[in-house]
């Protein structure tokens, strides 16, 4: 035969769930006037209950528990960590579904974990060329001994030719089909890499919600004028050949870009950074 709680447990069990009371409904923004009513207990019983002075019947404890949608279990059981918005949402979504909804939900769910740990794994670093993708990319895999994907690359070795051959035979048509069976082929054997991908992959809905949804997807932005100069330092003039306005075109491309851009999950900007700087500010956003 189990013995009898002592009073001072009683007392115990009646100040936790008194505490429980209020923070519940201070959680559900009501009045202790409105909890009266809900639960037809008295706001004196309830005032008592509050500040653990309370001798209240089990009775009455079951209709204030019904009324702040919980059980007697959650107010006089083992502490637990409060419950955040999002977690009271899901709860209420879960309620209303069918019993034969909730293993398909529950899949969904499992998906959806399952997929965002792959995703720390893979990183995708988008952005306008001189940005620091690829410096930034190099170092990261090399710290943490992935391999490092650069898109542009992979793209080529299928083609047998490199991006401009590609554009001049094929067009942006031939070369999006290229890029997306070369971002397939690094999903399916790379679980864990780090990708450098072309400036203009956000143009491309399909490729880039394919990014989003495998890879953790950091935008590496900079200032137009530090874009065109890492550019011309890297030795490429191509961009202000025979354009008299190129710093004004780079501009509108970043400009209509940005919304696309923006929607990576993590966003790195590099303009008044050295590389050292920027690498240790990309290893704080990954954490």
């Amino acid at each position: 035969m189990e013995p009898a709680l002592k009073i001072e447990q009683v007392n115990t069990l009646l100040s936790l769930a008194g505490k429980r009371v209020r923070r519940l409904r201070d959680e559900r923004v009501l009045t202790r006037k409105q909890l009266a009513h809900t639960s037809r207990v008295s706001e004196r019983h309830l005032a008592q209950l509050e500040l653990g002075r309370s001798n209240i019947s089990l009775a009455l404890l079951d209709r204030i528990a019904l009324a702040l949608d919980t059980s007697v279990a959650n107010l006089v059981g083992h502490e637990e960590p409060a419950r955040t918005d999002e977690q009271r949402l899901m709860g209420d979504i879960i309620q209303q579904l069918k019993h034969e909804q909730q293993p398909g939900a529950l899949n969904l769910l499992r998906n959806y974990l399952s997929s965002l740990e792959t995703r720390n794994n893979r990183i995708a670093l988008v952005g306008l060329r001189g940005a620091g993708k690829s410096t930034l990319g190099r170092r990261l895999a090399r710290e943490r001994k992935l391999p490092f994907i650069r898109l542009r690359s992979e793209i080529e070795k299928q083609a047998g030719m490199d991006v401009g051959e590609i554009l001049e035979l094929s067009g942006q048509a031939g070369y999006h089909h290229l890029e997306n069976v070369a971002l397939e082929s690094t999903l399916e054997s790379h679980p864990e890499c780090v990708i450098e991908t072309s400036g203009n992959i956000v143009g491309d809905s399909n490729l880039y919600d394919r990014l989003l949804s495998t890879c953790t997807v950091v935008w590496i932005q900079a200032l137009p004028e530090l874009h065109m100069q890492r550019v011309i330092d890297q030795g490429d003039l191509r961009p202000m050949a025979d354009n008299d306005d190129a710093m004004g075109q780079l501009r509108r491309i970043l400009k209509d870009r940005e919304p696309l851009y923006a929607q990576a999950q993590l966003i790195l900007d590099t303009s008044n950074q050295t590389p050292d700087q920027s690498f240790r500010s990309l290893k704080n956003l990954l954490q």
